[in-house]
């Protein structure tokens, strides 16, 4: 990547206390030395204890094979350990990526996620569009160009591309194919909605629509604020695109392949499910047809898993229809898990 020449970064920094009252307590603790504001694409990485992956996820950034600028906006959300700090200082210090480093003190999925959209938005005011690449995920080398081909081609909104596992274990490949890894889309073109951020591209048009925090803070610890913001992208008419092409790799350590964690992704991922339902059921009527459909399929679950026992001969792949729906009946009494709690990483 070009290095970007213009304005010093102390000068670039200025635009970031634009969103006051959620900025005011983040802090930039680097920058690359020399930022320019006009550059039109930046890439967002939230972090939260994964230095080592996150100097992978760097390393796979400055490998792009693109004769684009962009820019970086990590996002450092522990604050009391502040691990990852150090990694990208390193990399923008020594000019190997251009951008900064905030600390967001608010824990959380969605804080993280917000910060970084936000910070990018102001630092960079004439960027139009926007990449996400989680920290624990290694971007192909035509990733970034392939991103932005596509919604140069089809003018489309939102563009979303595969996250395939590569599993610390590798007698985890039979894993491949479970709903928790495989890709929700397998060729490219245009698509409904995409369901996660973990490669995705936004453009500017959709935060100024969708207004501040884009990211619902009733997911910060849940999980989901990616599928409730896309799914209200869809409900504003913003269109969706897959780029098959452009994969990004994301390492599962053994402890995300045991039944335990799979089990409770499926509960998670049900009462993600039934939270963005239940905020478009606006009425008491919608909310108590929505409950009654909720329990419903309960047994229509049972069916889809006998099925699938039956085609794949695999009981945790069979498991996964279960487990959401009795996800989305938990959480319809406030039992759900908290998966992106400090106390709870890694479990």
């Amino acid at each position: 990547m070009a290095a970007a020449q213009g304005v010093s970064g102390s000068t670039a920094l200025s635009g970031v206390s634009e969103f006051a009252p959620r900025q005011a307590r983040r802090a930039v603790v680097a920058a690359s030395p020399s930022l320019d504001p006009s550059i039109g694409v930046v890439v967002c990485i939230p972090s939260f204890r994964r230095p080592q992956h996150l100097r992978l996820t760097l390393e796979s950034l400055v490998h792009q094979r693109t004769d684009r600028r962009f820019a970086v906006v990590i996002v450092e959300n522990d604050a009391s350990r502040c691990e990852g700090v150090p990694v990208a200082t390193g990399f923008l210090r020594a000019g190997k990526l251009a951008g900064l480093c905030v600390v967001e003190p608010r824990q959380g999925n969605c804080h993280a996620i917000n910060a970084a959209f936000e910070t990018a938005l102001a630092t960079f005011p004439t960027a139009t569009k926007f990449l996400m690449i989680d920290d624990d995920e290694i971007a192909a080398q035509d990733w970034l160009e392939l991103m932005l081909r596509a919604v140069e081609a089809t003018g489309a909104d939102v563009i979303g591309g595969p996250v395939f596992p590569n599993f610390d274990d590798e007698r985890k490949q039979r894993f491949r194919r479970h709903p928790a890894f495989y890709p929700a889309y397998e060729v490219s073109g245009p698509v409904p909605v995409i369901y996660g951020c973990g490669n995705c591209l936004i453009t500017r048009a959709v935060f100024a629509r969708l207004g501040n925090p884009a990211f619902d803070l009733r997911f910060n610890f849940l999980g989901g604020g990616d599928y409730d913001f896309f799914t209200r992208c869809r409900r504003a008419g913003f269109r969706f695109h897959w780029a098959a092409e452009a994969v990004i790799i994301e390492t599962v350590p053994n402890s995300r392949t045991n039944i335990g964690w799979l089990a409770r992704r499926g509960l998670r991922i049900g009462a993600i499910n039934y939270h963005i339902q239940r905020k478009a059921a606006r009425t008491v009527w919608s909310r108590t047809r929505l409950i009654a459909k909720t329990f419903a399929l309960l047994p229509f679950s049972l069916f889809r898993a006998g099925r699938l026992v039956f085609s794949e001969h695999r009981a945790v792949l069979a498991m996964h229809p279960m487990t959401v729906a009795v996800g989305s009946v938990l959480a319809t009494v406030g039992i759900e898990p908290q998966p992106y709690e400090a106390s709870k990483i890694g479990s």
